[in-house]
């Protein structure tokens, strides 16, 4: 499959920049305040470079895209969403199949995991991040399951406890906030289902 990596960095990057005051104000409630800056910064940088990364082969603009990402966004998701994003480019071929890409997905998501230190459950973009690889795996993916998912796995962390990075200082006055990575990465996840569906 060859992906129009043109669209995919202009809508996820737009969509994201788009959020920033959304998920500023989830990480006033339990974080720094400043994921919604902190992504906003990293996708102008890569909207910036568009032209130039989306003439790139598939592994190659991802590898751009992570370098870019653990550059210009601060805080704990820079290294984290660069790692996502340079683990998939070693992971992925230029014309990947829904197999190449439930594969590097899983050791996106392992990776993710060593880099935070972190698992499912504890209230992190693993959260959405692992149901969407297990889902990939199963073999059973399709647009309209992601879709219709991928807000309720970001939802579900609202009940969560943090166990991890700042939010984990509030203990017990975590429960009830949804993570804003969790949210950063469901609208990434929505943004590339739309685009590679055709309803973006």
């Amino acid at each position: 499959m060859v992906l129009p990596l043109d669209s995919l960095i202009n809508t996820v990057s737009s969509r994201i920049i788009a959020s920033a005051d959304e998920l500023t104000a989830l990480d006033s409630a339990i974080g720094d305040a400043d994921h919604g800056l902190n992504m906003k910064r990293g996708f102008e940088a890569v909207l910036a470079d568009r032209a130039k990364i989306a003439a790139l082969p598939l592994p190659d603009a991802l590898k751009a895209i992570g370098t870019t990402l653990v550059m210009k966004v601060g805080g704990a998701s820079g290294p984290l969403y660069g790692t996502l994003f340079l683990t998939l480019a070693k992971e992925l071929p230029a014309n990947p199949t829904v197999a190449d890409a439930a594969r590097a997905l899983a050791a996106a998501v392992d990776a993710v995991k060593a880099r935070g230190k972190s698992d499912v459950g504890a209230k992190t973009m693993l959260d959405v991040l692992s149901p969407l690889a297990a889902l990939l795996a199963s073999g059973n993916a399709t647009f309209a399951n992601v879709t219709s998912s991928v807000d309720g796995w970001a939802e579900a962390t609202v009940p969560m406890k943090a166990v991890r990075g700042r939010a984990s200082f509030l203990g017990d006055r975590s429960i009830g906030h949804m993570d804003p990575g969790a949210r950063s990465s469901a609208i990434m996840v929505r943004a590339i289902s739309d685009v590679l569906e055709g309803t973006a």
